[in-house]
């Protein structure tokens, strides 16, 4: 038996629970350079809920899309935090709906009794911290993927994460 590869995956939604750092490395991996705008960034004080409905880049895909020769995808998805007891960003106006961010990573920090310090970091030294009281993170493909308007893979400056 050998190990799984992106190759053999089948098109279907991505639909991720994450519940451990090392999960959460994982979500972040498939959400880098998702972009969103700032209007579709949510936070519910009564259900304890952060959520972003994201542009995701599919890096899934990418290895299939440069050996068939085809378009890059995005798929728009949703990712939700759940447990989340506070919401602070940085760098970022809330009041300007026209803004449109993108997502380099996401780190958790733990504290006492799985609870922590979720960070978002987006590009241009924007940051969102949630404080939540478990990790509970799910990622849900919610569209069918389509071509990526730039047609090409995301690319970074020297100082960013890849």
């Amino acid at each position: 038996m050998s190990d799984a590869r992106f190759e053999d995956a089948d098109d279907a939604p991505l639909r991720l629970i994450a519940q451990s750092a090392d999960d959460l490395q994982v979500l972040a991996a498939l959400i880098q350079d998702a972009v969103f705008p700032i209007a579709e960034m949510t936070f519910s004080k009564r259900q304890h809920r952060f959520a972003l409905l994201l542009n995701r880049f599919r890096w899934e895909d990418k290895p299939a899309a440069e050996r068939e020769g085809r378009a890059f995808e995005r798929v728009r998805s949703l990712l939700v935090f759940d447990d989340v007891l506070g919401v602070r960003s940085q760098g970022i106006d809330r009041g300007d709906t026209d803004t449109i961010l993108s997502v380099l990573s996401i780190t958790f920090s733990p504290r006492e009794e799985g609870s922590g310090i979720v960070e978002l970091v987006l590009a241009g030294d924007g940051t969102v911290a949630l404080q939540v009281e478990a990790l509970e993170v799910t990622l849900t493909d919610v569209s069918r993927p389509y071509r990526a308007n730039s047609g090409h893979v995301p690319q970074h400056g020297p100082d960013e994460p890849l």
